[in-house]
């Protein structure tokens, strides 16, 4: 059913390449057994953006080469790559769950009439199944979803899962695609301003101050922003906050929020439930502050404080200055 190759679309942001590409790219290596791994971008004439990509050496680079994509938009973008891959049918394809990946994959899957997982953690393969796996029930469970009766199989992945690696042992055969833009009539693109997503911040940040409800408060919230500002770093939320006026979705951290990376988290007022930690399971240092000396936080934390957050806040500050 198809053919054996593992297909990983290279996103552009800014005419550079969207990092979770170079993640993707790796995984999709690790998880290969054998499948040739294939990246796949729809660049300006330019942009020759694969110098970037062949540094994590995928076996093949396949280019889909026009000036008008500098200013595509998602259905124009989503039609070009369906003519390529209807004419080859990879046995996957795995896209950034970016606003952009978010936006192309949906469209690519209606057009070929396949299936689609989004917003994965992980992806394996059973067999010729991959094995997509994310949370379901409030994210409660963990949920391994297949597509066994269609191809390609189809995949979203959250940013920072994996890591990405360097690997420059491999030569990838850079090969350019057939298709033909067709422009979408519906609409134009008259203007692009780059919006500042909280989302993407905390994505990479290299300092975060993460609150939970057991230390929100108007002076805790400010506080815990000036710690930030002199740190050089980002706040987040754990679940519960994203209802306070101060914050939204985008500021939120776990498993239906931002996956996160950085250097140094401080949590404060965590209790450390599942839903949170999965997606702080990449950071460096971690310190966490919290008044029950029983909380599941402190056994992921390198370091652990029982106590007021805003004490702790207010001490740290003074430190600082």
């Amino acid at each position: 059913m198809g053919n054996q190759e593992i297909w990983v679309y290279v996103e552009i942001n800014n005419l550079m390449v969207e990092p979770t590409s170079f993640q993707l790219i790796t995984k999709a290596k690790q998880i290969a057994n054998g499948r040739k791994v294939v990246a796949l971008i729809a660049e300006p004439k330019m942009s020759h953006l694969e110098s970037d990509i062949k540094e994590y050496g995928p076996d093949e680079i396949r280019i889909l080469r026009d000036e008008r994509f500098r200013g595509a938009n998602d259905e124009e973008l989503a039609d070009a790559l369906f003519q390529v891959v209807k004419r080859n049918t990879p046995n996957a394809i795995i896209f950034p769950a970016t606003v952009r990946g978010r936006s192309v994959a949906p469209r690519l899957q209606a057009k070929l009439q396949t299936g689609l997982t989004a917003d994965c953690l992980d992806i394996y393969y059973d067999g010729d199944n991959l094995v997509q796996v994310k949370p379901t029930y409030g994210d409660g469970v963990m949920c391994n979803i297949i597509c066994p009766d269609k191809r390609p199989q189809m995949v979203t992945v959250r940013p920072n899962i994996f890591e990405a690696k360097v690997d420059r042992t491999i030569k990838p055969k850079i090969q350019a695609a057939e298709f033909e833009f067709h422009e979408d009539a519906r609409s134009e693109v008259e203007a692009e301003e780059p919006v500042d997503h909280t989302s993407t911040d905390l994505t990479n940040a290299k300092v975060i101050i993460a609150l939970g409800r057991g230390a929100y408060s108007e002076k805790n919230v400010e506080l815990a922003r000036q710690l930030a500002e002199k740190l050089g770093g980002k706040v987040g939320v754990s679940r519960p906050l994203t209802d306070k006026p101060e914050f939204t979705h985008s500021d939120q951290i776990g498993q239906s929020g931002t996956t996160v990376s950085p250097d140094l988290l401080i949590n404060l007022g965590i209790s450390g439930a599942v839903q949170y930690t999965v997606g702080v399971e990449k950071a460096k240092k971690v310190i966490s502050v919290n008044t029950n000396r029983d909380a599941p936080i402190f056994d992921l934390s390198d370091y652990g404080y029982v106590g007021d957050a805003g004490a702790f806040l207010e001490a740290m500050l003074g430190n600082l200055e």
